[in-house]
């Protein structure tokens, strides 16, 4: 191995992201110089070891961006877009969003994309946010041991089943205001690999994700031993949610959707300016 260059890449211990790298964690395609190493870690771990530049790749919060920016650049692909669906606040009980004022609501983490669609939506209305692992949320809702509770990954399939209710999905607010999908998460790539490097990764990964979509039910099978609670066919569901067209690339539509999100959120001085977004393709 020592002739190979090592890319240590970081991802979330959850179906869509387990499909999205199947290919390069099982090693089904030739990867050529490039030695991959998985590390896997909740998504608030990930934003804030990309602000310290430890991983060549990594999956980040879109939130989180404007803070690693100047370490990483995005690529084209893996993207994760909540398109008409994505993190959802739920409750105990039916209620309006605008009930929300000065409740305890649990948080996956303050640089999840969730969180900065949240404060958007909330727009200044005054609440108090809780950080706490994500799959530990919706039982924490259930418990009562906060007021609501903001839901990423498979929860927003399974939380129904515990007897809670949904107060508003963030995609769906932001889909009717801007008639944009909701730009979750990304895949960044550290610039010190250089520009060579950085699109030679770049296709190698989008090649993962391409090769997950044509072997589907391999891909799937292997990805559910990181859905929580979830069977074959709410695995194959969810992984459909966020595992898709774009995911092999933004597109311009997605694309458009990132430059918003920043831009709204830069000029409610909820992250800094980031400027001009590349895309490494």
């Amino acid at each position: 191995m020592s002739d190979r260059i090592t890319i240590r890449v970081g991802h979330s211990p959850d179906p869509d992201d387990a499909f999205m790298f199947y290919a390069l964690a099982k090693e089904k395609i030739d990867t050529g110089p490039y030695h991959f190493v998985h590390e896997m870690a909740d998504i608030e771990s990930l934003n804030r070891r990309a602000e310290a530049g430890e991983l060549e790749v990594s999956a980040i919060s879109i939130h989180s961006y404007p803070y690693v920016k100047d370490k990483y650049a995005l690529l084209a692909c893996g993207c994760s877009m909540g398109d008409g669906y994505g993190p959802m606040v739920i409750a105990a009980r039916g209620r309006p969003m605008q009930s929300l004022l000065g409740e305890t609501i649990a948080i996956p983490g303050e640089r999840t994309t969730a969180y900065l669609a949240l404060r958007l939506a909330l727009n200044d209305m005054y609440f108090i946010p809780e950080v706490m692992k994500f799959d530990d949320i919706p039982q924490a809702v259930a418990d009562g041991k906060v007021d609501a509770g903001l839901i990423i990954h498979e929860a927003q399939l399974t939380y129904q089943k515990m007897g809670l209710h949904k107060v508003v999905d963030l995609a769906e607010w932001w889909g009717q205001h801007t008639g944009l999908p909701l730009p979750l998460g990304g895949n960044v790539i550290r610039r010190d690999l250089g520009a060579a490097r950085m699109k030679e990764v770049a296709r190698l990964l989008k090649a993962s994700i391409q090769y997950g979509l044509d072997h589907r039910e391999d891909a799937v099978k292997y990805s559910m031993q990181f859905g929580r609670g979830l069977d074959t066919a709410l695995t194959d569901q969810f992984v459909g949610m966020y595992v898709n067209k774009w995911t092999l690339d933004y597109g311009e539509r997605g694309r458009e959707a990132v430059r918003t999100l920043l831009k709204t959120a830069s000029e409610k001085g909820l992250v800094p300016d980031c400027g001009p977004i590349e895309f490494v393709e």
